[in-house]
């Protein structure tokens, strides 16, 4: 199975900004779309961020414009630029990928362990 292992995450004051990373234990390059999500206390976890094989990309509403998702096949890598950091971005944050079917294995999502990113104002 693929493993995911984020990293990147820690503190930071408002306005500062942080580069997620999230390493794939093989090539990507099969791989479908990859997502990054994220969790507060309290809250459901919600998608942050998404690129597709293809490299369509979509954003969540709060984080357009301070967000950036990118992905290097080459580095088997999956990467989350943050901006404008804002003390509500504070969550454990998760890398998600859609691992397509082979032909000794059925598709399947693959999920890291998360990071903490805490914004402080």
């Amino acid at each position: 199975q693929v493993q995911l292992v984020e990293s990147g995450g820690g503190l930071v004051q408002a306005g500062g900004s942080l580069r997620l990373s999230c390493t794939a234990s093989r090539s990507i390059s099969s791989v479908g779309a990859m997502n990054w999500y994220r969790q507060s206390p309290g809250k459901q976890r919600e998608l942050v961020a998404s690129i597709s094989s293809g490299g369509s990309i979509n954003y969540a509403d709060s984080v357009k414009g301070r967000f950036t998702i990118s992905r290097d096949n080459a580095k088997n890598t999956l990467y989350l630029q943050m901006n404008s950091l804002k003390p509500e971005d504070t969550a454990v944050y998760y890398c998600n990928a859609y691992i397509k079917a082979t032909s000794t294995s059925i598709p399947y999502i693959s999920w890291g362990q998360g990071t903490q990113v805490t914004v402080s104002s």
